[in-house]
């Protein structure tokens, strides 16, 4: 079985992140990078899935500048049997509806019987990534899965609704995506990081792909504004000398929170 891992750089959310004020796209070199936590826990659900059946091939794949490369090896580190990655100056701010297309692109080439994502990435929170692929792809999906059960012929699982929780399942090939409550992912060991200096690294253009660069630069949604937030304020502070309530009252009612 192969299957295919989707994985995200994102800035740290525990350092400094910002919009680049003129492109409106985020700032990496405004602090760290690292691989999305929630693309970890979606291969640490492929690599147990290989731990337990022998010939499982677990290929990471991303859609990111060439800088990304040393965490996308981060994946190699741990477990991972090969990657791809689409790195390609055309594809630079590119939305959900163009970034889904040149996924699936690669995962066709890939040739992948099952394809786990995260259920949103801590940048941009979109939460639609693996539904849109699987909808380009034809394919089944699984979304919003808190538990994962892998076979050689079919994937299940749980998924949380407003009411409850749901049991789904499909054939093979599916996409899915993973929530938090799946485990983290391993850390890698030395064994595997020198192991993974060795292992199939593909970096491919949108041309690979077969995809029109000219068509690539047609705007698929358009940026109009971008702006530095607000300071936050000290805000009110009352003291209580009798009139406590007739000031809180009044500010509730200026501020229309009332």
């Amino acid at each position: 079985m192969r299957i295919v891992v989707l994985v995200k750089e994102v800035p740290d959310t525990y350092g400094d992140r910002k919009l680049s004020l003129e492109t409106g796209l985020a700032d990496r070199a405004a602090g760290d990078v690292v691989m999305d936590e929630i693309g970890e826990r979606a291969l640490e659900a492929a690599l147990t899935y290989a731990d337990a059946n022998a010939g499982t091939e677990v290929v990471l794949l991303s859609m990111a500048p060439e800088s990304a490369s040393a965490t996308i090896r981060k994946g190699l580190a741990a477990g991972a049997s090969s990657a791809v990655q689409v790195a390609d100056e055309a594809l630079l701010g590119a939305d959900m509806n163009l970034t889904s297309e040149v996924l699936a692109a690669a995962v066709q080439r890939i040739d992948a019987d099952l394809v786990i994502a995260g259920n949103q990435s801590t940048d941009g929170s979109g939460g639609m990534m693996a539904a849109m692929l699987a909808e380009r792809l034809g394919l089944p999906q699984l979304t919003f899965l808190s538990s994962v059960e892998i076979s050689e012929t079919a994937v299940s699982g749980t998924r949380m609704t407003d009411a409850g929780t749901a049991q789904v399942s499909a054939d093979l090939p599916a996409v899915i995506s993973v929530t938090e409550a799946l485990p983290p992912c391993r850390f890698p060991n030395f064994k595997g990081i020198m192991a993974a200096k060795k292992k199939p690294f593909e970096v491919l253009s949108a041309a690979d792909l077969g995809l029109d660069a000219e068509r690539l630069d047609v705007p698929r949604s358009i940026l109009t504004q971008v702006s530095v937030r607000p300071a936050r304020g000290t805000g009110v502070k009352i003291v209580d000398d009798g009139d406590g309530g007739r000031q809180l009252a009044e500010y509730l009612l200026e501020n229309k929170l009332a």
